[in-house]
C-alpha cells in the first residue's frame, strides 16, 4: 500500500498558487456556480498522486466524482480524476492537482516503461532509484516509482550501510577494508553492508570480504558482465548492483549483464505526462 501525503504539506501546496484571492473569478463574479472538472492525460501512461488529490479536494470542500488509484494505467483522452463543487473552489487547486498528476505520472510512467524493458531481458532484475530526488520531493516521488514497479535503493543515510570512495578512502584504502568491514559487524550485525567499486582489481578484493553485495559505479556493461562472472565464481552469494548512467536507452543492456539490480536516477527527470482538465457547468 503506497501511503497517500496528508497534513500541512497539502495545504502549502494550493497556498503556493493562491495567495489572496483567484483575482480573475473574483471579477468575473463566476466562483458561486457549480462546475465540474475531469482530468484526462493526452498519453497513455501511469497514474499517481491521486490520493494526495482526493485529501486536498476534502480540505477545499470539493466533492471527487470517480479517480484512478496511483499505479493504475490511464488511458489517453480517458477522465482519470473528476471532481465537483463551486467554480472558485475548483479554480483555486486545479492547478496544484495537474502539477501533481503531470510531474508524479511522468515518474510513474517512466519507470513502468524501464521496469517493463528490463523485467524482458531478466525477470528477476531489480530497477531501484537513488536518493537522488529535487528537495522537498521525495515522499512524492518515491510514491512515484513505486506505482511504476521500481523500488528505492536508498531512502536515506540511516537505513543501509553503503561504502563510498570517500569512506573507503579515509579507512586506509580496499586494503582497510579487510579489517573496518569486521569492526561494522561487531558494532551492527543485522544490517547488511555494500561497497561500491569501479574497477575488476577493487571488485575482486572486496569479493572475499564478508559483505553482502557490489555496486559497480559507471562501467560499461560489457566490462561489467565480464567482472560479475569473475566474482561470482569467488563467492557466488554476493548481490551485484549497477550503477551510474542507466537510462531508457540503455536499460536492456544492462539487464543482460548478470547484475541483481539496476539503480538509477534518471527516472526522476524528463517529459512530465501530458495532463489536460476540462471545465464543465453543472446543471440542476
Amino acid at each position: 500500500m503506497r501511503r497517500a501525503i496528508q497534513g500541512d504539506i497539502l495545504t502549502a501546496w494550493v497556498n503556493e498558487d493562491i495567495t489572496h484571492l483567484d483575482l480573475t473569478t473574483h471579477l468575473l463574479e463566476i466562483g458561486d456556480q457549480p462546475a465540474r472538472a475531469a482530468f484526462y492525460a493526452r498519453d497513455a501512461g501511469i497514474a499517481c498522486g491521486t490520493e494526495e488529490a482526493v485529501n486536498i479536494c476534502e480540505k477545499e470542500g470539493v466533492q471527487v466524482i470517480s479517480f484512478l488509484h496511483s499505479g493504475d494505467p490511464i488511458e489517453a483522452h480517458t477522465p482519470f480524476f473528476v471532481m465537483e463543487g463551486r467554480f472558485d473552489a475548483l479554480n483555486a487547486i486545479v492547478k496544484v492537482l495537474q502539477n501533481i498528476f503531470e510531474y508524479a505520472g511522468g515518474i510513474a510512467s517512466r519507470t513502468d516503461q524501464m521496469v517493463r524493458r528490463a523485467k524482458a531481458v531478466n525477470p528477476k532484475i531489480n530497477v531501484l532509484t537513488t536518493r537522488k530526488v529535487f528537495p522537498g520531493t521525495k515522499a512524492l516521488s518515491i510514491k512515484a516509482i513505486l506505482s511504476g514497479g521500481a523500488y528505492p535503493h536508498r531512502l536515506g543515510l540511516s537505513e543501509t550501510i553503503l561504502l563510498f570512495k570517500q569512506h573507503i578512502d579515509f579507512v586506509g584504502g580496499f586494503e582497510g577494508l579487510k579489517t573496518a568491514i569486521p569492526k561494522i559487524h561487531e558494532k551492527d550485525c543485522e544490517k547488511p553492508i555494500l561497497v561500491e567499486v569501479t574497477n575488476e582489481a577493487d571488485a575482486l578484493s572486496v569479493a572475499e570480504l564478508p559483505i553482502y553485495g557490489i555496486q559497480y559505479d559507471k562501467l560499461p556493461p560489457e566490462i561489467l558482465m565480464a567482472i560479475i562472472e569473475k566474482v561470482r565464481v569467488i563467492n557466488p552469494k554476493l548481490v551485484h548492483l549497477a550503477a551510474g548512467g542507466i537510462n531508457l536507452n540503455n536499460v536492456e543492456t544492462y539487464a543482460n549483464t548478470g547484475a541483481d539490480g539496476l539503480v538509477t536516477t534518471s527516472l526522476y527527470f524528463g517529459k512530465p505526462l501530458d495532463v489536460g482538465v476540462k471545465f464543465t457547468p453543472v446543471t440542476a
